[in-house]
């Protein structure tokens, strides 16, 4: 009988495969700066060789980035498909503002979904500190970025990859998109205060593991800043037709 060899693995390929999936799953995030070589070999329990050569393997990849003097970084941007000029102007055009709107119904309530029946307890955990960070926040910038870390880890309780690096390299337009909501929603009594109470209703359905109830939850907090959005545009509207009347005349 004929034996073929077993070719054992390189030690670097194996750092390299465990550093790829760590960057997949979240647990390293675009712009995220690794540990100093030192530690990450100690914690790997592997030659500093060796590690090198896995990052040097990553950054030919395109998921690392080595900054002279300044450590090793995952890189911002990791789907070059979301760094096209498009999504810059989606981010400036408040009319495609209504178009990331309808997105978010789709790709929330599926993630709120997702994230009911799949967390953790410690993703349950995690959701809650966030919902206590959006309703601790003040001012629209810290309230945006609060929100936006809020659905980031929805998506990372939903297990689903693909949904988890879509809001990351959305996280830009998805924060200019909130930004706008948060400035609409000031302008009418009670409005911010009901946009928490569907996301806490929302955190309820996740944690208690109701996936239907929580898209549902979802759903009904986008239809409701839609429809605070489309009321502050036509009053502005009405607003403006009134002062070009005055203006001229009529």
């Amino acid at each position: 009988m004929a034996y073929s060899k077993i070719n054992q693995p390189k030690i670097s390929d194996v750092i390299m495969n465990q550093l790829e999936q760590m960057i997949l799953e979240g647990s390293l995030q675009p712009g995220q700066k690794l540990p100093p070589e030192r530690e990450l070999a100690l914690q790997f329990e592997v030659s500093r060789p060796s590690l090198r050569e896995a990052i040097q393997k990553l950054e030919a990849k395109g998921l690392l980035l080595r900054r002279q003097g300044g450590g090793t970084y995952v890189k911002e941007q990791l789907w070059q498909s979301l760094a096209d000029p498009i999504v810059e102007l989606m981010h400036n055009d408040s009319e495609s503002q209504y178009d990331l709107l309808e997105f978010r119904h789709a790709t929330e309530g599926m993630m709120a979904y997702f994230a009911a029946l799949r967390g953790t307890d410690a993703d349950m955990q995690n959701i809650k500190e966030k919902i206590q960070a959006v309703e601790a926040a003040s001012g629209i910038e810290e309230q945006a970025e609060a929100i936006v870390c809020f659905y980031r880890a929805v998506a990372e309780a939903s297990h689903n990859v693909a949904m988890l690096h879509l809001v990351l390299s959305l996280s830009p337009v998805l924060h200019k998109n909130v930004a706008q909501n948060l400035e609409l929603l000031s302008r009418r009594a009670d409005a911010s205060k009901m946009a928490n109470e569907h996301r806490r209703d929302l955190l309820a359905a996740i944690v208690r593991r109701d996936p239907e109830a929580a898209r549902e939850a979802s759903n009904e907090h986008l239809s409701y800043i839609e429809e605070v959005m489309l009321s502050v545009r036509e009053e502005d509207s009405r607003l403006q037709r009134s002062l070009r009347r005055l203006k001229s005349g009529v």
